[in-house]
């Protein structure tokens, strides 16, 4: 296993660039990073997730109090994972609001905000999030969910320079976080993906020069049109596994959040995500793996060149994404120390890969599942269960879209050698469409029709769906321990040297738990999920805990559960510290005026009008507000009477497009939205008091 030393010759060349990194190729591996500073996602290249400060431990946590908070101007899912780089905390906010404060009282230095336009609200499929920033020497990087890629002046928040890195034409959206990587030569580059498949886009990552936002170089996951020529070898080996037209639809594989990088190795780790359209039918008629989506892939960091790829989902069909976050480590694996590279994605086995090669050393199912039975070493592909490959009547598959482990990131302690896995036990009903038209796009599913079947499966997800913390052992793919929570929705996870295991759950609290036997230890309420990962600083001998507290985003709405319980304040940044004396304000009352303590109006439309509403819903609706109106981001059964007065305005009109949810006027008639609105009154009144 790794060591965690901090060298004096490191610490000084960190101190000398602003506690940012050491220049060359030292940057941020675990030897190079001062201990109290938070530098990058994961804090460093190997994305562990895990901070050498032992200051707060299990024998003291119980007197962890609060020691700051910020109001954040947003009541959407708070998704971002900080950076602490001196005495600054940055943080970022829906709409790519960009903040800097004083780490040790909460002052706000500086604030920039990007003016995202606010129609890019509707084409993010899973809310306007974003998971953070990057930082390098005097700049922030931010990217924004229209595309852009923006460097900051540390500290003043003014923009260095600005680079659209997405055709704006296209339903591209970002809500990555950046990294920046130095080659082998000692050249920064930033390195940004992007999201849109769910909408008819082909995935890439892109690279640009740190210091002047020049293209160093651009990797598609999947491929274009054989017609204009292939980009590369890979893709021309990848389109030998696509058929039919797949171009026409995108193809997807975006690149929408995790990635890795070993210096040593100089190579960058790239997480691919879902087809476009979901259904393989559609994409490629006749079958095949359809490389690269749902795969780990290694790309040569100075030139972005395919080196190998490992695919987790072969002939993906269930939004599998394997964008999930890759962990780096060295492991005794077979009695040899092996460089493995680590993922818990979507399906629902944990995989260790040797990070060199890409050969596949082990792979465990972590939770029971349904679409496969195993992976087969000799091939290293899945063990389909053939009933998972669903048709136009509804099957229920586990896990459902939202995965067992999604964004939320797990950790890695080199001191236990466990990772610590926010792992989702769901289920979710899948049907494909009677029709495609890649012009209009979309997912090819179909989320009507069958009311039963789709009853029946919903029942099942609601009396089934959980969630727990899973310390999980990747050398012998065992389980150590878990903390069970009543439902899925906890979010990411920090550990320390302290035998220390942080998570924000769905209880709405913020807890500590010992990370060698999950004992809780600490636990505070935050009047909200803290779903983003914690992180923890030094400043000045001190050291804090910091998390974004704010529930929303694709853990709120991917499969049906009874969140609308849920009493929330507004979405806050906590900041904790031992001998912490500050106090939360009590909650509002009206987090507490539940929306099912509204009946809903009667229905008044026809049967037609209620059978055309469904079918708008479905095409326009389902994928951010749930099958047949269940669950959701917004779980729109349960609207107040001021919505559903509001709900033309809101569609046609966008009067709550600030909050993500952008006007439909190009899209749907004033008829169309009626129909939709009886739609859900018809939902709404067969759903009450059930």
């Amino acid at each position: 296993m790794r060591k965690w030393h901090v060298a004096v010759a490191a610490f000084l060349a960190v101190s000398a660039l602003s506690g940012v990194a050491a220049q060359g190729t030292g940057g941020l591996t675990s030897a190079a990073v001062e201990p109290g500073q938070w530098l990058s996602n994961g804090r460093t290249w190997d994305e562990q997730h895990f901070s050498p400060l032992d200051q707060i431990n299990a024998g003291n946590v119980n007197q962890l109090g609060l020691a700051w908070y910020i109001d954040l101007q947003t009541d959407r899912g708070q998704e971002a994972t900080p950076l602490v780089i001196g005495r600054t905390l940055y943080n970022t906010e829906p709409w790519n609001i960009t903040t800097a404060y004083d780490a040790v009282t909460g002052r706000q230095l500086w604030r920039f905000d990007p003016q995202v336009p606010l129609r890019f609200g509707r084409l993010a499929c899973c809310d306007i999030v974003t998971r953070g920033l990057a930082a390098w020497q005097d700049r922030i990087f931010v990217a924004t969910l229209d595309g852009r890629l923006i460097a900051l002046n540390k500290d003043t928040g003014q923009p260095l320079w600005s680079t659209l890195t997405v055709d704006n034409s296209r339903p591209y959206t970002v809500t990555g976080a950046p990294r920046v990587y130095v080659t082998r030569e000692g050249r920064a580059l930033v390195l940004i993906g992007n999201g849109g498949a769910e909408r008819g886009v082909r995935g890439y990552v892109t690279a640009y020069d740190a210091q002047t936002g020049e293209q160093a170089w651009r990797w598609y996951t999947v491929p274009g049109n054989p017609a204009d020529g292939f980009e590369n070898e890979a893709m021309e080996r990848a389109a030998a596994t696509w058929t039919g037209e797949w171009w026409l639809s995108g193809g997807g594989g975006t690149a929408w959040d995790g990635f890795a990088f070993d210096p040593e190795l100089n190579l960058i780790y790239v997480g691919t995500g879902n087809g476009s359209p979901w259904m393989r039918r559609w994409r490629s008629p006749g079958g095949g793996d359809n490389l690269y989506l749902s795969s780990i892939v290694a790309l040569d960091a100075t030139t972005g060149e395919y080196r190998w790829h490992y695919q987790t989902t072969p002939g993906e069909d269930w939004d599998y994404t394997a964008v999930q976050q890759m962990i780096l480590a060295d492991l005794p694996i077979n009695g040899r120390m092996r460089q493995v590279l680590m993922q818990a994605p979507k399906n629902g086995f944990f995989y260790v890969l040797d990070r060199a090669t890409g050969e596949l050393l082990s792979a465990e199912e972590m939770l029971p599942i349904s679409w496969a039975t195993g992976i087969d070493m000799a091939t290293g592909r899945p063990i389909e269960n053939p009933a998972a490959r669903y048709g136009n009547v509804p099957v229920m598959v586990s896990p459902g879209p939202g995965g067992a482990h999604n964004w939320n990131a797990m950790a890695y302690s080199p001191q236990t050698g466990l990772v610590y896995v926010p792992v989702t036990e769901t289920y979710a009903a899948y049907a494909t469409a009677e029709t495609y038209d890649p012009a209009v796009g979309g997912t090819g599913a179909a989320y009507t029709g069958h009311d039963d079947i789709r009853r029946q499966i919903a029942e099942h997800a609601d009396a089934n769906s959980k969630g727990w913390l899973a310390a999980w052992d990747p050398v012998t793919q065992t389980e150590r321990w878990r903390v069970p929570y009543a439902q899925r929705g906890s979010g990411g996870v920090l550990a320390t040297a302290g035998n220390l295991v942080f998570q924000g759950t769905i209880n709405t609290t913020f807890a500590a738990y010992r990370a060698d036997t999950g004992e809780k230890v600490w636990e505070m309420p935050a009047q909200n999920v803290p779903m983003a990962a914690p992180i923890t600083y030094m400043v000045d001998g001190v050291q804090y805990i910091a998390v974004n507290a704010g529930w929303g985003g694709g853990m709120a709405h991917v499969e049906r559960a009874a969140f609308s319980n849920l009493q929330l304040s507004r979405p806050r940044l906590l900041v904790f510290r031992l001998g912490g004396t500050a106090q939360l304000p009590p909650m509002p009352a009206e987090s507490f005026a539940l929306p099912q303590l509204s009946p809903p109006p009667a229905l008044t439309g026809t049967p037609e009008q209620v059978a055309a509403g469904e079918t708008l819903y479905g095409a326009n609706c389902a994928m951010c507000h749930g099958s047949a109106a269940r669950g959701g981001v917004k779980d729109l059964r349960h609207m107040s009477p001021a919505t559903h007065a509001e709900f033309a305005d809101i569609l046609l009109r966008g009067t709550r497009a600030r909050n993500g949810m952008a006007s439909f006027a190009d899209t749907l008639s004033e008829q169309q939205v009626a129909d939709i609105h009886q739609y859900l009154i018809a939902r709404a009144n067969q759903d009450w008091g059930g």
